[in-house]
């Protein structure tokens, strides 16, 4: 059900304060300060503003997005850890699921992004689990997240492969993304969601420690 974009991998300053991404994570973006274009963190910055400004029509919402891109960051705030591998790095691939939604809808179709999120685990065939985030772990922007981690047994951890998010109002006002309920009807901010499905690299080392056979080869 859900529509593929390819949006762009730089995108304006605006779109980044749209999404919740500056001011906030300055130090964590690459940036072209000539044009002051911004290389995006995740495909969430340019889907976001995709209907940035509009006021959608009554019977449009639910609206579902999924875009597949590279992402950027300096990853500053990981303070030298695991700067080895693929575990980590300043470029990754990504696939991003995104919705905008109602007001009464939001937290059913957080539950329903989750399963999908999950559903690539599950054909996987990989040991996962999910965790609810505390408030002190969730995302400025965000209202509730959950996390999805695959397990590594040569890390000896569970890696974080997806992290799904109800951003609630905060994006649809920063974006000015507004809907109706009906025709007559007057303007509400939309609800947005968010959610990996899933970051490519991560998936790669639990597929490859999981699956070794005896010989090195990886089923």
């Amino acid at each position: 059900g859900y529509t593929e974009v390819y949006p762009p991998y730089m995108v304006k300053k605006e779109t980044m304060v749209a999404s919740g991404q500056l001011p906030k994570f300055f130090d964590n973006l690459y940036r072209d300060a000539e044009d002051d274009l911004w290389m995006v963190p995740t495909a969430e910055v340019p889907v976001t503003s995709l209907h940035r400004d509009e006021i959608i029509p009554a019977g449009y919402l639910p609206i579902y997005y999924v875009a597949y891109t590279a992402c950027f960051r300096r990853e500053k705030m990981s303070a030298g850890k695991d700067t080895r591998g693929i575990k980590r790095g300043h470029q990754f691939d990504k696939v991003e699921m995104y919705k905008f939604t109602d007001t009464e809808s939001s937290y059913d179709e957080l539950e329903k992004l989750q399963l999908n999120a999950e559903d690539v685990c599950r054909h996987l065939e990989l040991p996962y689990r999910v965790k609810s985030l505390c408030t002190g772990d969730i995302g400025f922007q965000c209202t509730k997240t959950y996390d999805t981690e695959l397990w590594a047994p040569g890390c000896d951890e569970w890696l974080e492969v997806a992290s799904c998010s109800n951003c609630g109002d905060f994006q649809g006002r920063r974006a000015n993304i507004r809907y109706r309920l009906s025709p007559e009807s007057k303007p509400q901010f939309v609800h947005t969601l968010n959610g990996s499905g899933l970051a490519l690299p991560r998936v790669m080392i639990a597929v490859m420690e999981n699956y070794q056979q005896a010989d090195g080869s990886i089923r």
